[in-house]
């Protein structure tokens, strides 16, 4: 396993991690990814360990708290074997404090989510999304209160808008703050806008992506392409309205070169998709999904080798997109280009 530094911090993590949004699935979103009990999740928390994955990340609001209720059962006496990252910020129920980034909702999600965990710390927590509501000095300072308690050790963000993050950094240099050293993205072969504002952002200002659904909401498993229906077992038909919309045809001419690269070099879709984020500039770690045992081997398949520069070259010309305004101009104006060199 290759380990990377994430972001501007000290802090070490797998260069595959793993996501538990399988625990414990309940309802139409979460139960459709995955409903690995405590048994089933500990082995597959053994097979990944074993490969030395040892990031597992998780949410308070998956599966309302199901996720991390089973996955720190599955990791019981091994705490410090592991990495966990948690996130708070999005709805837990219909109080008026039940949902945003507030002191009040920062100290009690920590301390249920410890609760659920079976942890004294968390070793990152990240903000599911940005509260327009609360100041952002409330948010870092309480923050800053939960490291300084031990409670938590790193903070990151996910989905949060460029000049969202650029405002909370900001003002943690301005006030001596805990600064954000992880961003968890979208990003995929059929989703390429981090690239746009967020890369370069998170490049400049030493903030590590941790991705997200690397195999575009399920669409790159190697299981749908030009002319099929979707698979009777895809969680797509239950999903695919709650994630990141994909061009039809985008999807398809992406899907045909992988199908290519799969033939030429005996790897799998799913593994030449993620082995492709894993040499993408900014990127710390790629969390990966699994139901069961065989697609977790089949995505720890995408370690130990890489694709080669003719190979990621038309992976990046098939999946290419024009990105917007203001990005455009850098990357298609000789004078901005100067001024502007690409991130990728």
């Amino acid at each position: 396993m290759d380990y990377r530094y994430l972001g501007r911090s000290g802090l070490k993590v797998p260069a595959l991690s793993f996501g538990a949004g399988t625990f414990g699935g309940q309802g139409p979103l979460f139960g459709a990814w995955g409903t690995s009990d405590a048994r089933e999740a500990t082995r597959l928390v053994d097979i990944c360990l074993e490969a030395g994955v040892t990031l597992f990340d998780t949410a308070d609001v998956y599966s309302n708290g199901a996720s991390e209720e089973v996955l720190g059962a599955a990791i019981k006496g091994r705490r410090d074997k592991v990495l966990i990252s948690t996130k708070l910020s999005l709805p837990m129920g219909d109080g008026p404090n039940e949902a945003g980034s507030s002191r009040s909702r920062l100290i009690d999600g920590t301390e249920a989510a410890l609760r659920r965990l079976g942890s004294d710390h968390i070793d990152l927590l990240q903000l599911h999304a940005f509260d327009a509501f609360t100041p952002v000095e409330e948010v870092l300072s309480t923050l800053d209160a939960l490291v300084r308690a031990g409670k938590v050790r790193q903070v990151g963000v996910s989905n949060f808008a460029g000049w969202q993050l650029m405002k909370s950094l900001a003002l943690a240099e301005k006030h001596g703050f805990p600064r954000y050293v992880a961003h968890q993205v979208y990003y995929s072969l059929v989703g390429r806008d981090y690239e746009f504002d967020l890369m370069p952002l998170g490049l400049d200002q030493g903030v590590g992506a941790l991705v997200w659904s690397p195999l575009g909401w399920g669409r790159l498993t190697g299981r749908i392409r030009r002319g099929q229906p979707l698979p009777e077992g895809s969680r797509l038909h239950q999903t695919a309205d709650f994630g990141p919309p994909v061009d039809d045809e985008k999807l398809y001419a992406v899907v045909d070169v992988l199908d290519d690269l799969a033939e030429e070099t005996g790897r799998t879709v799913p593994q030449l998709a993620i082995n492709w984020l894993l040499q993408r500039p900014s990127v710390a770690s790629v969390i990966i999904g699994a139901r069961n045992e065989t697609q977790l081997r089949d995505n720890l398949g995408a370690i130990g080798w890489t694709l080669d520069k003719e190979q990621i070259a038309r992976l990046d010309a098939v999946s290419a997109t024009v990105p917007p305004y203001p990005a455009f101009p850098y990357h298609r104006q000789d004078g901005f280009a100067r001024l502007n060199p690409p991130a990728v």
